[in-house]
């Protein structure tokens, strides 16, 4: 049995599958036999090892790619992280166009898949019949909580999923880019699939004012958005009830029926990574999300400082030149604000991450892009943009878990898949899928994740994982499971800031 994971042979570290105490051995396989070395210090599970020497200055490779440099010689056994490994990443950079031959993915399916949902009128579906109730503005965010909180108890299990609020403290004092990003955002939100109906409320002397915000929305169904602006009525929450109560008659009219996965839209995000996250549930994301694409769907990314490092690989699947441009210019313009804020662009990972045994950018970002799969990106999308192209789409947006899923759902998700090995309860607008690197995360925190992907590492293979968490994913797309989000009553949004406040 092997004690640690060579991901390719031609890297120089493996993966610890269990923690490794000085002075005993480990064993791994390399070109289809099986090697073993003497561990030379106390090793974490999930970190990693020399599995020869690598003398200072040269490149520590892992997943077939470069990963940093050795600050110092390091033996065939040592352990490798921040003591004696450095990011050898630069600054802006300029790229070259190489774009790779097409990859067979071997999650193509024999025959179509189907779940059942909710078709609209403007062609958009959902896999949720929900009454969604978005403010243009965070001073009536309590207002909002106890509309959508009366109309839930009223209304839910009444040919609606429930009534929901995403409170967030924007909308006001704010000007420029910042309040487009704002108004943007929500506007898209209002027009997913998932929300049956929406009720729109102002407060009415905010920047971000209703007759605007219609004006982002386009065509408007009026019979799917009503609008409240609380100062010009007498009780907000009575006026508000009427108008959901409008809204729940329509939305009870939908009905599920079978849809096809070309259909669907699914985010991809990783948050809390460890040094397995590149082994286990990354690599199964990115086969649904080429099961996704190859159905005609459409897989949604986003997290572009976690690009850094590994960009490369996005821009080279770009399906003509000028798509090719655009990732280039997305990942520039993430690294010059990070430089126009005097920030340091590598500043990443965080301490949870290094905890679990990721030393540097590169190889949190060779471990997250995983997540992409193998298909061609055929579309970058800006900062509260609507999906609109089906294939991989790459959209701007930082690494943080909130914003990033809140961007997601506003480019269309209708779930997302976020994987985790340190695990966090929270959730986004739509179903949140969390899918574990470990099994003693998923143990342990049982009311957190939704799949565990650690019994890669048990004896089960990636072919019949993948097969059990795409049977999931139709079942929780067909409403006949829910995210752990979703039964514990964890649903926010987080709307990226970059301006100032008034």
């Amino acid at each position: 049995m092997s004690h640690v994971i060579l991901l390719q042979d031609t890297d120089n570290v493996a993966v610890a599958l269990h923690p490794l105490t000085a002075g005993s051995g480990a064993n791994y396989r390399l070109d289809g036999k099986e090697h073993g070395l003497e561990v030379l210090n106390d090793i974490p599970k999930g970190h990693k090892l020399a599995v020869r020497l690598i003398k200072a200055g040269e490149p520590v490779m892992k997943y077939g790619y470069s990963i940093g440099v050795a600050v110092c010689d390091i033996p065939a056994g040592t352990w490798v992280h921040s003591h004696n490994l450095k990011t050898g990443l630069g600054d802006v950079l300029e790229y070259q166009y190489e774009p790779s031959a097409p990859a067979q993915c071997s999650a193509e399916p024999a025959a179509p898949l189907y779940f059942e949902g909710y078709t609209r009128e403007n062609g958009e579906v959902g896999i949720r019949n929900e009454i969604w109730i978005i403010n243009t503005v965070g001073c009536i965010n309590k207002s909002c909580e106890l509309l959508a909180k009366l109309a839930h108890e009223r209304y839910r299990g009444q040919g609606v999923d429930g009534v929901y609020h995403f409170a967030h403290p924007y909308g006001c004092s704010q000007l420029g880019d910042d309040l487009s990003y704002t108004q943007t955002l929500l506007a898209s939100l209002a027009q997913h699939g998932n929300a049956g109906g929406v009720l729109v409320v102002g407060l009415g002397c905010e920047n971000n004012q209703i007759e605007s915000f219609k004006e982002l929305l386009g065509d408007l169904d009026p019979d799917r958005v009503r609008f409240l602006k609380s100062q010009a009525v007498e009780d907000e929450i009575e006026t508000g009830l009427e108008l959901i109560d409008q809204l729940v008659s329509r939305a009870s009219r939908y009905q599920r029926e079978p849809l096809p996965f070309s259909k669907l839209k699914i985010g991809l995000k990783c948050g809390g990574s460890d040094g397995l996250s590149g082994i286990t549930a990354n690599p199964l994301a990115g086969r649904i999300a080429d099961t996704i694409t190859n159905q005609g769907g459409t897989a949604l990314m986003t997290e572009v400082p976690e690009m850094f490092g590994a960009e490369t690989i996005f821009m080279n699947r770009a399906v003509n030149k000028e798509l090719f441009q655009q990732v280039c210019h997305l990942v520039n313009d993430f690294k010059q604000y990070f430089v126009d804020h005097n920030q340091p662009i590598y500043e990443n990972p965080s301490p949870g991450n290094k905890d679990g045994g990721i030393t540097t950018l590169e190889e949190k970002s060779l471990g997250c892009t995983q997540k992409g799969g193998q298909a061609p990106v055929t579309g970058v999308l800006k900062y509260g943009e609507r999906a609109s192209l089906p294939g991989l789409n790459l959209i701007q947006g930082p690494g943080n878990d909130l914003v990033s899923v809140t961007a997601l759902a506003a480019s269309g998700a209708h779930l997302v898949l976020f994987t985790t090995g340190r695990g966090t309860p929270f959730g986004g607008p739509v179903p949140t899928v969390k899918i574990s690197t470990n099994s003693e995360l998923a143990k342990r925190k049982k009311h957190w994740i939704d799949f565990n992907a650690g019994t890669l590492l048990e004896g089960q293979s990636m072919d019949e994982l993948h097969q059990d968490l795409q049977e999931y994913i139709a079942a929780l797309c067909s409403g006949k499971v829910a995210a752990a989000n979703e039964n514990n009553g964890f649903r926010e949004i987080a709307i990226f800031k970059d301006g100032v406040t008034l």
